[in-house]
């Protein structure tokens, strides 16, 4: 039996043609006009030498052009890659070549890292770029995305695929190496976005949601928008998360689910202009990406009068594992219970399962479960061991069933709700001149959850400075990677074989 996710807007146009699927601002699309454009999109893809089973990348930000590239992709039979727009050149080459891409879609607004990327990749034969900024930079091997579509058909058939055939890589990474990609196929995230809008958030035919978190991510496609999509009901969109630009679009199309990081509802909580706004309509909010502060939580469903109902999962879980499923049903301060069809389970260092509020790592198996990681095989086998997915997070679950994360196995990263990978900074770290020790931490910060501080130590005569060493690496990798402090020492802290210890330099970070 074939499945190809892109079913949810084929069904979804049939049922409900007319009703509005995707809202930017003032632009609007109903089902049937979105079906529309995906089957363009598609089109273009299909002409330009696209196969089923190609990889083709997307480097957008929230934008009604997001779905339309995303599903166009899928329609197509390709494979979405779908990539942080704050990345540089050098990260969307990686990944670009990584990934093996034929093609990459972006704004004429993201040109300048894109381009810089794709020339050096050896995969990418096509960059297509949307005229956000009136063409002036759309020339030479760049295609404009709107002439395209204009003489694109606007029929085709969806290509059929299998329900275990890759359609989406997500990109993460691991304390070492660079990012690697996870492998979701059309199954687990079809089934995820299904017990999603469902189940868990028991989606209502008039039902706005907001695309609050970035589509790239996992829990934005399978949370949002194709949560949505396969209801059948709207996705307004914010291109870039700021509370009072989320509080105007929540009055404005009368949003009933907001689903956020806990950094989200911790601004919106201390919004100054949040009396100037009427979000009566909200009915019900879903926090991941990193444990809610309690106090959060408590404030925010005292001051909002809706329920959060916190979550857990990763990019390699499609990602939803485990949620709390109803204000009755929940336990403030966990992850919930395993979701329908979902196992999860504690292990200790010998992957035998630990008892009843021990702490050891968290395993899943399921459904939602990666296929592999992308021509990572060994990565894939570590990851995979005994037949459970090992999340690299340490937890317990209670005498109910209720699971809770006490910490990271892992030495990662979670900056308002994004995932900073320490190695991946500290390798930029050593190519600065001068630099002969570095270590990258996570450091408590009252509004971020977590702040990116790097120890260094100099070479003798280095009169580098920390302001210098901040902004080399603030050119060189996402903004929301780059460490904000930096401190300089004589030598950092090592053990007897020579590894640099982190646990006594987060200690000196909290100190």
């Amino acid at each position: 039996m074939s499945l190809n996710l892109s079913v949810i807007l084929n069904e979804s146009a049939g049922q409900r043609p007319s009703h509005p699927a995707v809202i930017h601002d003032e632009f609007r699309l109903t089902y049937e006009q979105l079906l529309v454009y995906v089957k363009q999109c598609a089109n273009v893809l299909s002409g330009l030498g696209v196969k089923p089973g190609d990889t083709v990348a997307m480097v957008l930000p929230n934008i009604a052009l997001f779905p339309v590239v995303y599903h166009g992709i899928l329609y197509a039979g390709g494979v979405v890659v779908p990539l942080n727009p704050l990345l540089k050149a050098g990260e969307i080459a990686y990944h670009l070549d990584d990934s093996d891409s034929v093609a990459v879609i972006t704004l004429e607004s993201l040109l300048g890292e894109v381009l810089k990327g794709f020339a050096n990749t050896e995969t990418c034969h096509h960059i297509i770029a949307y005229p956000d900024l009136g063409g002036t930079n759309i020339k030479g091997e760049v295609r404009a995305f709107d002439q395209l579509m204009a003489g694109a058909p606007t029929e085709c058939n969806m290509v059929q695929t299998m329900p275990d055939d890759p359609a989406v890589i997500i990109y993460t990474s691991g304390t070492t190496g660079r990012p690697k990609g996870a492998v979701l196929t059309h199954f687990n995230l079809f089934y995820n976005c299904q017990i999603v809008g469902e189940d868990l958030v028991d989606v209502q035919p008039d039902d706005v949601l907001i695309a609050a978190l970035p589509l790239f991510h996992s829990f934005g496609q399978t949370c949002s928008m194709n949560a949505a999509f396969n209801m059948a009901v709207t996705l307004t969109m914010l291109p870039r998360f700021e509370a009072e630009s989320a509080l105007r679009i929540v009055e404005r199309d009368k949003v009933t689910i907001f689903q956020g990081v806990p950094t989200m509802f911790l601004y919106l909580l201390n919004c100054p202009t949040l009396d100037q706004f009427n979000a009566s309509t909200l009915r019900l909010a879903m926090s991941g990406g990193a444990a809610i502060p309690v106090e959060v939580l408590k404030g925010f469903e005292e001051r909002f009068g809706v329920t959060i109902l916190e979550g857990y999962g990763l990019s390699e879980t499609s990602p939803v594992a485990s949620f709390n499923r109803s204000k009755e049903r929940r336990k403030v301060g966990s992850i919930g219970e395993p979701i329908y069809g979902v196992a999860m389970k504690i292990f200790d260092e010998n992957d035998n399962e630990v008892p009843v509020d021990e702490v050891g790592e968290v395993v899943i198996k399921g459904h939602n479960v990666l296929k592999e990681y992308y021509k990572k095989p060994e990565a894939t086998k570590e990851a995979m061991r005994t037949g459970w997915f090992h999340t690299g997070d340490m937890g317990k679950k209670d005498e109910d069933g209720f699971f809770y994360i006490v910490d990271r196995k892992k030495d990662m990263i979670i900056r308002g709700g994004y995932n900073v990978y320490p190695r991946e900074i500290e390798e930029v770290l050593y190519a600065f001149p001068g630099v002969v020790e570095a270590a990258v931490v996570g450091v408590p910060h009252d509004v971020m959850g977590e702040e990116v501080k790097a120890y260094v130590s100099l070479e003798s005569g280095c009169t580098a400075t920390a302001e210098e060493i901040i902004k080399y690496c603030k050119d060189r990798v996402a903004a929301y990677k780059y460490p904000r402090i930096v401190e300089i020492l004589s030598s950092l802290p090592k053990g007897a074989t020579g590894k640099i210890l982190k646990r006594e330099l987060r200690d000196l970070g909290t100190a």
